[in-house]
């Protein structure tokens, strides 16, 4: 299958056609592709809070793309970018990361339309914390089924703030830490946690070196890591 350069297409569009390409080379029956393509399904909330005694309204999405394993697993972003294509395309990579390498989860998303520079501390706070409310009362957060993580403009701190609301309004979940992962280590997180993405991508990129037909492919003959200590992206 070529992919259509020719025109824009979306962030879900190009997964879509990534996951198509795969799947071309597999013996898998139409029905089976089409469904693991799917998204299982995206909750999209809109919610009030008051600022400097202003209400404000928020818009937020928590995608689904697949529970065939429990819990379904995937970071919450907070940024200016967000949107519901953005955050399904992100579930369905969740999903595909972790069947590729076999780790036991679904794969899920997602994200708050917001500019957090614009907020102060405990502004965040509320705000995180009533996303977190819209998101437990649909079953969007929670310690069997769907597991949130930091991502882009969210950290532990936002993690805790989670933690912390999920406790007040699931008490009798006895995994309440669960809830989330990328937590601070006081709060059951781990060590190492925070630098965990950077060096996934370090190792990543190691090993694509390590072979050159893949280098020469992708246009980096020439390149190396050596002596490399900063990449950017972009």
């Amino acid at each position: 299958m070529s992919l259509p350069y020719d025109k824009e297409i979306s962030f879900r569009e190009s997964v879509n056609l990534s996951c198509d390409m795969a799947m071309g080379t597999l013996d898998i029956p139409e029905g089976m592709a089409k469904y693991i393509r799917n998204v299982n399904n995206v909750y999209q909330v809109r919610f009030p809070v008051k600022i400097k005694g202003e209400v404000e309204t928020f818009i937020g999405w928590r995608a689904v793309h697949s529970d065939h394993r429990l819990p379904a697993k995937g970071g919450i972003r907070f940024a200016t970018t967000v949107n519901q294509d953005e955050v399904e395309a992100l579930a369905a990579l969740m999903s595909y990361k972790c069947a590729l390498v076999d780790v036991p989860f679904g794969g899920s998303k997602g994200g708050l339309l917001i500019d957090p520079k614009k907020y102060e501390r405990n502004e965040m706070e509320k705000i995180t914390r009533r996303f977190a409310y819209e998101l437990i009362q649909k079953d969007y957060i929670s310690s069997s089924t769907n597991v949130p993580a930091p991502d882009m403009g969210t950290g532990q701190r936002e993690m805790a703030w989670i933690v912390s609301t999920y406790a007040s309004h699931r008490p009798g979940d006895i995994n309440h830490l669960a809830c989330v992962t990328g937590k601070p280590v006081t709060m059951g997180g781990i060590q190492g946690r925070v630098e965990a993405t950077g060096r996934g991508v370090v190792f990543g990129l190691r090993e694509f070196f390590r072979h050159p037909e893949d280098v020469k492919n992708a246009n980096l003959e020439g390149n190396s890591l050596e002596d490399k200590t900063v990449i950017i992206q972009g």
